[in-house]
């Protein structure tokens, strides 16, 4: 099946909130700069990017809390949705971040300097930008960090890629249980490890360890065609084609075909053909109608919805997998 995008698909990807349609227009329809610039300017002031800003409190945070709102780790029900609460202020900056709201708009609020003197992790109460001991957060740390400060990284925050060169493991990926003993690598830590690595790197140009990880972490799931377990062949999780926007933490391989993409267009390249397993599967979920359908969203409060229900054409999924597919065929 074709990666070509039909024009009616393109018209409904292009029908969004301007925090998706600036990307389709660069990385889809090949708008000019002038364009997609215009277009990722309003993200500031209208749909999701403006409403999230709206919300950002005078200490800096979003819901009064790093990575779980007011400390509150678990909903139950009766007390909100039931499940990880989203509305916290890590979760709140990875969705700016990926909207490509300007740094300068948080700068100029002095988030930075706000979140150093107020934001706690709940992780022993230790100062936000300095991370913690899971993985994902600190890759989610890492990459805000640099999004926000950059070009003059912080020390603290250049620490947490340092700290990812040190707790490597030895199969060449990341897991978060490693406080627990763990010595074998997840692939969900070590996808969201990458894209703090990746950031890094794109940011500051990294440093010779930083790069050696990152690439070592990639050739961890390369080799095992992103979904395979390396004993067996077998599939690591049913999740592995299970593609759902808003991605949070959760490995599928479309989230991993959309990091090796990028990565790969920072480091010059053609796509690896180990992929071409992983690729196939993404093309199978293409509808009759040339769209992917929403797998789920992960349950928990939200500030609001982004995304289509369950089972529904998803504009976020289609654009990502017709990117990556694009990507692949035409490389």
């Amino acid at each position: 099946m074709s990666s070509e995008v039909t024009d009616s698909v393109l018209d409904w990807l292009l029908d969004s909130d301007p925090a998706l349609r600036w990307q389709v227009q660069r990385d889809l329809a090949g708008e000019p700069p002038e364009v997609w610039r215009a277009t990722r300017a309003r993200v500031v002031s209208e749909g999701f990017g403006a409403r999230l800003l709206a919300l950002q409190e005078p200490d800096g945070q979003w819901a009064h809390g790093a990575f779980f709102p007011n400390g509150l780790a678990w909903e139950t029900e009766g007390a909100g949705e039931p499940g990880q609460p989203w509305t916290a202020t890590t979760w709140t900056l990875n969705s700016l971040r990926e909207w490509g709201v300007p740094a300068e708009v948080l700068q100029q609020r002095h988030t930075v300097e706000l979140l150093d003197e107020h934001c706690r992790w709940e992780y022993d109460d230790l100062p936000y930008w300095g991370g913690e001991v899971d993985c994902c957060i600190n890759a989610w740390t890492l990459a805000n960090g640099v999004w926000l400060t950059a070009p003059d990284i912080r020390p603290d925050v250049a620490g947490i890629a340092d700290w990812f060169v040190q707790h490597q493991l030895p199969d060449g990926g990341w897991n978060c249980e490693w406080v627990e003993g763990s010595t074998r690598s997840s692939f969900h830590s070590t996808l969201n490890s990458l894209k703090g690595l990746l950031a890094f790197d794109e940011a500051t140009g990294g440093n010779d360890a930083t790069r050696a990880a990152r690439r070592a972490g990639e050739e961890y799931l390369l080799e095992r065609d992103l979904f395979r377990r390396l004993t067996t062949g077998e599939r690591v999780g049913p999740w592995v084609d299970h593609f759902a926007y808003p991605i949070r933490a959760k490995y599928d391989v479309l989230n991993a075909a959309d990091h090796l993409r990028a990565a790969r267009l920072a480091d010059g390249g053609p796509p690896d053909p180990r992929m071409a397993t992983a690729i196939e599967m993404i093309r199978a979920a293409r509808q009759p109608d040339g769209t992917w359908l929403q797998a789920g969203r992960d349950p928990g409060r939200v500030w609001f919805e982004v995304d289509a229900p369950t089972r529904e054409p998803s504009k976020w999924v289609t654009f990502l997998a017709v990117r990556v597919l694009q990507w692949w065929d035409e490389r």
